[in-house]
């Protein structure tokens, strides 16, 4: 069995916070599931299939001292890419919200039982594997 490998896409978009946000808190950040996502039996981006994941977690301290909040500004510049260019990125989980494609990409309340509070979730597209072209999101140094 291949060792698992993260999305591209994952990791430029990971790269492009970490770039932005350098004091940024890194406790709630992950990306391979841990034991309860693979003890659960409900499927997760985060457990590897065809030997990628394609899904990341970052903490929601994004300044590194907890204020200001800025991270639903992130999460909504990452739902407005994902909404103008659907070719990555599959569905972003945050703050009790889950926005995808299915809905032409409106927040809508989340039901799950992780409401997603301390971190935002963005899962990726099975396309997206080799895929390390940059995120134009403001936030993150890009443009529209």
């Amino acid at each position: 069995m291949s060792k698992p490998r993260l999305s591209k896409s994952a990791i430029q978009l990971r790269e492009q916070i970490d770039d932005a946000f350098i004091q940024r808190d890194r406790k709630s950040d992950g990306w391979i599931a841990d034991v309860r996502h693979m003890r659960s039996g409900k499927p997760s981006d985060h457990i590897p299939n065809e030997g990628w994941v394609r899904a990341i977690d970052i903490d929601r301290d994004l300044s590194g001292q907890a204020k200001p909040d800025i991270m639903p500004d992130l999460a909504d510049e990452i739902r407005l890419f994902a909404k103008r260019n659907g070719k990555r990125i599959s569905y972003i989980i945050f703050d009790g919200r889950i926005a995808s494609g299915l809905l032409n990409w409106k927040w809508r309340t989340y039901k799950g039982a992780n409401k997603h509070n301390h971190h935002c979730h963005i899962s990726f597209k099975k396309e997206a594997d080799n895929d390390d072209s940059f995120f134009q999101i403001p936030m993150l140094g890009g443009t529209l």
